[in-house]
């Protein structure tokens, strides 16, 4: 057999079955290898794989805490197989959704278009709380386990430009999982002490004024700004 293009492998993996994955069972899904190297840096070696994307695989699932403990990078594993020879292996991403926009299964193309359906919606609205200076609402946009990250992530920068003290709180109170958002957070949480001359007591976390040097809450002594 001659040199595969890239055409021959694509019309190959349309026409047979998907492979399903060895630690989950589910059917893996069409994915174009993006223009990057991998593993050893010497390519993929293909131009389409088939890749598990299922959230309750074993690999994916534990692999954020292995590759926390061994490399300290906020990581984890998806199953991969090669097209042609069928060899099953796993490819690193950096978040739930990483990788997923190489997908190109018709089914998951139409997931999403309704995303960013749901995403469009989701920021207009967005924009409408904004303009009336709801803060309330854009911090239950922030806080809601559905909002999706895009969405989210613009909430996370719009709660520092128009919250109050009282949201801080809740902020410091959610776990975020992506780094990016977490981030955004972090400043908006600046921007609403700068505004209103405050901070956080490093021992007690109660809000104090900036040019505060004991905290009134606990007593303690507070460091002196660097």
């Amino acid at each position: 057999m001659g040199i595969l293009t890239r055409e021959d492998v694509y019309n190959k993996m349309v026409r047979q079955k998907k492979p399903v994955c060895p630690h989950c069972g589910q059917e893996m899904v069409m994915w174009e290898c993006p223009p990057v190297n991998f593993s050893d840096g010497l390519g993929w070696g293909t131009p389409y794989l088939y890749v598990c994307f299922n959230d309750n695989c074993p690999p994916f699932l534990e692999g954020w805490k292995n590759i926390m403990e061994n490399y300290a990078t906020a990581a984890s594993y998806r199953c991969i197989c090669d097209p042609m020879s069928g060899t099953m292996d796993s490819m690193v991403v950096y978040s739930r959704e990483g990788a997923s926009g190489y997908v190109i299964d018709e089914e998951v193309r139409a997931s999403e278009e309704a995303q960013k359906a749901a995403e469009k919606r989701g920021l207009e609205k967005l924009r409408v709380y904004y303009e009336a200076r709801d803060a309330d609402a854009i911090l239950r946009v922030l806080l809601a386990e559905k909002t999706l990250p895009r969405v989210r992530l613009e909430a996370a920068g719009m709660t520092g430009e128009v919250g109050g003290l009282e949201v801080i709180e809740a902020i410091r109170n959610l776990a975020f999982e992506n780094d990016l958002i977490k981030a955004r957070a972090e400043a908006s949480i600046e921007m609403i002490h700068e505004r209103n001359y405050t901070k956080e007591c490093p021992f007690c976390a109660e809000i104090i004024k900036a040019r505060a040097v004991v905290c009134k809450h606990c007593g303690r002594d507070l460091p002196e700004a660097s």
